[in-house]
C-alpha cells in the first residue's frame, strides 16, 4: 500500500478511521484510498467498503445550508428525513440502523473533524455540524463501519475547511417559505503554505437561522458557530484547535393521527395545548497533535471536552404524573462529556509484503445529571399547563468506554490486498438515584457491556478501473442513557432488562471508473440478535426492547457521471428488505413484518450545469417507498415522489469579488406526504407531515484578499 508523503501526514483508510475515533476523514488516493490531515479528494474507487463523499461546496450550492437533508439523498443506503421539528432534530439512518429513533440519531456513529458528534452511549446529534465550513462528508456503510465501536451501524465523517491562502471573506444569506432566514459569515485564510514551523491557518463561521416553521408550533431559531486553527509546530508536527457552539431555541409541534394528517397536515394540536418546545445549549472543544516520528511511523492524540444543556416540555396528560412513580412532563438535562484517542501507525514490510499496522486507544466518558419535572402548575384550583412544576426525578448518571484497536492492511500483489482490524469494545454505565420516596424507591443500578468486534476485507483489482471486494464483520449496539431511563406502563427506574444487539454483517461489492464516471453496487446482508426497538412511544416519550432477531438484505447502486466540463448526473438506488425473523409483539405474531421506520425502495436522480462562473441550473427527484410505522404493519407513511430545481448567476468583478445569486423551488408539483413516522407511538401519532411547494433565495458574496 503506497502512502502519499508530499508534507502532508497520511493514514491508510481503513487503518485509522475505521477504528480511530478520531481520524481525520479527508481522503486521497494512489492505488489504495488514504486519509489525509489535509483537504484532499477521496478514491471511493479504491476502497474496499461501500463508501459515498460529498463535496461541501457542491453541497452548498443553490441550497439553504440549513439540515444535511439538503444535500445526502444522493448517498445510496442513507435515509435522511427533515421531520421539520427543530426540536427533535432529523431523522437519519444507514441500512436501517438509526431508524427506531424519535428524535437526534442513533445506531450511526457521527464525527465533526474528529470529535465525536455521538455519545459514548451510541446518543448523536446532527444540529452542531456548520454546513458553511463544511469541506467534505463521507458516509460510510457496511462492516468497516462497525470498527468505529458501539451504534456503528454506519458512520458519517464531516470534515471542516482548513484556512489556506490567499485569506477569503465570505458573507451570505437566504429566504425561504415559512418565514426562514440564515445570515452567516465565514473567514478563512493561512500565513505561509503550512508546511514550515510557525505556519498558522484559520477558518471561522458563524451563522443565524429563524423560522415561523410549516406547522403551527414548529418556529425555531438557531444560533451556531465553529473555529478552526492550526499552527505547524515544526516540519514533522502540527497542532490543531477546535471549536463549536450551538444553541437552539425550537418549538414542537409533535406527531398527528392519519386523519389529523389528512384534515390539515399544519396543525398541532396537543402542542399548543402544552407548549410542548426544546432549547438546546452545546459548547465544546478539541486538541488535535499530529507528528510524524519516521519516514514509516506517524503518531497523532486528540483530546475534547464539551457540556450540553436540555430542557424539554412535552405532551404527556396530567394524569399519568399524578402516579407517585411518574418521572414527570418536564426533562432538564446537563450532560458534560470528554475524550481522548491517541494512535501509531507503521508502515513496512514483513515477509517481503508491504503491511501497515495501526494500533490506538479511544477512551470516551459522559456525566449526566437528569431531573424530571411535572409539566404544570396549579393556579387557584386549575392546571395550568406548559409550566415547570414540582420535582419527580433527580438523578447522576455516568458512562464510558475504554477500547483498544488494531488494524493491519496487506498487499499481498499488485491486485491483491487484504484489510483487517478488530476492536474490543467495553461500554459502562452507572446511575445514581437522587430523588426517594416512600413511594418511589431508590432506583439506582449499573450495567457494563463487552464485546470483540473484528472485521476483514478482501480487494481484487481486476484493472486499473475495476476492483471487486468481500468483506464481513461484527457489531453491537449498547442501550442510549435515553432508552434505559424509562420502562414501560409507567414504572419506576432504570430499564436495565435491556440488552445490547449484535449483529452480523457480509457484504459483496463492484466498483468500476468509465472515463468520467463511477459506477458501484454493493449486495449485503445483515443479522442482527437482540434488535433493540421502540416498544411504547406516547406524550413524547418513548421506551424500548429487545426483539430478538432481524434481518436486513439489501443492493445498493449509484452511479456519477461528468458529461462534458460543466454537466454533471447523479444517480442512487436502495433496496432494503428489514424484517423480524422473530416475534417482536407479544400477543400479536409480527415475525416476518417489515421493521418499521425503514422504506424498501429509495430513489434519487439529479441533472446539473455548474460552469465555475455564469449561469448554472439543476434538477432533482427522490422516491421513497412506503414505511411502517407500527411492528404490527398495521399504519403506514404512503410512498412519494419529490422534484426540485434550482438556477443561479455566479459573477466574478476584479478577481477579488465573487457574487452568487440563486434561487430555488422544492415539492415542484405540490406533493402531499409524510416526511416522517413516530414509531410505534402509543396514541397512532405517527406521522410528521412535509410542506407542500416551497420556495428559497439566497445571495453569496466573497471577496479574496490578493
Amino acid at each position: 500500500m503506497k502512502i502519499v508523503q508530499n508534507g502532508k501526514l497520511t493514514l491508510p483508510l481503513l487503518l485509522a478511521p475505521a477504528l480511530s475515533s478520531f481520524a481525520l476523514p479527508l481522503l486521497a488516493a494512489e492505488e489504495t484510498m488514504v486519509v489525509t490531515a489535509t483537504p484532499g479528494t477521496i478514491s471511493e474507487l479504491d476502497t474496499p467498503a461501500a463508501v459515498s463523499v460529498l463535496n461541501g461546496d457542491e453541497m452548498r450550492q443553490a441550497a439553504p445550508r440549513v439540515n444535511l437533508s439538503e444535500s445526502l439523498s444522493s448517498v445510496p443506503g442513507l435515509q435522511v428525513q427533515n421531520r421539520q421539528n427543530y426540536a427533535q432534530d432529523l431523522q437519519l439512518s444507514v441500512r436501517g440502523f438509526g431508524s427506531r429513533s424519535t428524535y437526534g440519531v442513533r445506531g450511526v456513529r457521527m464525527y465533526v473533524d474528529g470529535i465525536p458528534a455521538t455519545m459514548p452511549d451510541g446518543q448523536g446529534q446532527t444540529s452542531n455540524i456548520d454546513l458553511n465550513s463544511v469541506e467534505s462528508v463521507e458516509v460510510l456503510r457496511g462492516p468497516f463501519s462497525a470498527l468505529y465501536g458501539n451504534a456503528s451501524g454506519g458512520v458519517v465523517n464531516v470534515s471542516t475547511t482548513t484556512g489556506m491562502q490567499p485569506p477569503t471573506f465570505e458573507a451570505s444569506s437566504y429566504y425561504g417559505s415559512f418565514g426562514s432566514w440564515r445570515n452567516s459569515v465565514k473567514a478563512t485564510g493561512a500565513t505561509g503554505d503550512g508546511t514550515q514551523a510557525g505556519d498558522v491557518d484559520y477558518a471561522i463561521s458563524a451563522s443565524r437561522f429563524t423560522t415561523h416553521g410549516y406547522r403551527e408550533h414548529s418556529s425555531a431559531q438557531k444560533n451556531l458557530g465553529n473555529a478552526k486553527l492550526g499552527v505547524r509546530l515544526n516540519e514533522a508536527s502540527k497542532l490543531t484547535l477546535l471549536l463549536n457552539s450551538v444553541d437552539i431555541d425550537a418549538n414542537d409541534p409533535g406527531g398527528l393521527t392519519e386523519q389529523e394528517w389528512r384534515d390539515n397536515p399544519t396543525q398541532a394540536p396537543r402542542a399548543n395545548q402544552y407548549n410542548t418546545r426544546k432549547t438546546t445549549k452545546q459548547t465544546q472543544a478539541g486538541l488535535r497533535y499530529e507528528r510524524q516520528l519516521t519516514a514509516n511511523d506517524d503518531l497523532s492524540v486528540m483530546t475534547y471536552a464539551g457540556v450540553r444543556e436540555t430542557t424539554q416540555y412535552q405532551s404527556i396528560p396530567v394524569a399519568p404524573q399524578l402516579n407517585p412513580t411518574h418521572p414527570g412532563g418536564v426533562i432538564e438535562l446537563t450532560r458534560h462529556y470528554q475524550g481522548i484517542d491517541s494512535r501509531w501507525t507503521h508502515r513496512g514490510n514483513l515477509l517481503a509484503v508491504p503491511v501497515t499496522f495501526t494500533t490506538g486507544l479511544d477512551y470516551e466518558t459522559m456525566s449526566e445529571k437528569r431531573k424530571g419535572f411535572e409539566n404544570f402548575v396549579v393556579e387557584n384550583g386549575t392546571n395550568v399547563l406548559g409550566e415547570k412544576g414540582s420535582l419527580r426525578r433527580d438523578e447522576r448518571n455516568l458512562m464510558w468506554n475504554v477500547d483498544p484497536y488494531l488494524q493491519t492492511a496487506w498487499q499481498f500483489t499488485d491486485k491483491l490486498s487484504l484489510d483487517a482490524g478488530v476492536r474490543f469494545s467495553s461500554v459502562y454505565f452507572d446511575s445514581n438515584d437522587e430523588y426517594i420516596t416512600p413511594a418511589n424507591g431508590d432506583d439506582s443500578g449499573e450495567a457494563s457491556y463487552h464485546k470483540w468486534l473484528p472485521a476483514a476485507a478482501l480487494k481484487y483489482a481486476i484493472n486499473d478501473a475495476w476492483n471487486v471486494y468481500a468483506s464481513a464483520g461484527r457489531g453491537f449496539e449498547t442501550p442510549t442513557i435515553n432508552e434505559l431511563s424509562y420502562r414501560d406502563n409507567g414504572q419506576s427506574g432504570l430499564n436495565f432488562g435491556l440488552k445490547p444487539s449484535t449483529s452480523d454483517t457480509v457484504e459483496i461489492g463492484s466498483k468500476t471508473r468509465v472515463g468520467n464516471s463511477l459506477f458501484t453496487a454493493a449486495l449485503f446482508q445483515t443479522d442482527t440478535d437482540d434488535e433493540i426497538v421502540a416498544d411504547q412511544s406516547s406524550g413524547g416519550r418513548t421506551t424500548y426492547k429487545n426483539a430478538g432477531e432481524t434481518r436486513r438484505r439489501g443492493v445498493e447502486l449509484s452511479a456519477d457521471s461528468q458529461l462534458g466540463y460543466d454537466w454533471r448526473v447523479k444517480m442512487a438506488w436502495t433496496y432494503l428488505d428489514a424484517t423480524y425473523r422473530s416475534n417482536a409483539c407479544g400477543d400479536e405474531n409480527c415475525e416476518g413484518n417489515r421493521i418499521p421506520g425503514i422504506a424498501r425502495n429509495m430513489g434519487y436522480a439529479a441533472l446539473e450545469y455548474a460552469p465555475p462562473e455564469g449561469f448554472y441550473a439543476g434538477a432533482d427527484v427522490r422516491y421513497m417507498s412506503d414505511i411502517q410505522a407500527n411492528d404490527e404493519n398495521t399504519a403506514q407513511a404512503p410512498s412519494y415522489t419529490v422534484a426540485s430545481l434550482n438556477s443561479g448567476y455566479k459573477l466574478r468583478i476584479e478577481e477579488r469579488w465573487m457574487l452568487d445569486v440563486w434561487g430555488r423551488v422544492d415539492n415542484l408539483f405540490d406533493r402531499e406526504y409524510v416526511g416522517s413516522v413516530i414509531v410505534n407511538e402509543g396514541n397512532g401519532r405517527y406521522f410528521e407531515p412535509a410542506p407542500g411547494r416551497n420556495y428559497g433565495v439566497g445571495v453569496n458574496l466573497s471577496y479574496t484578499f490578493m
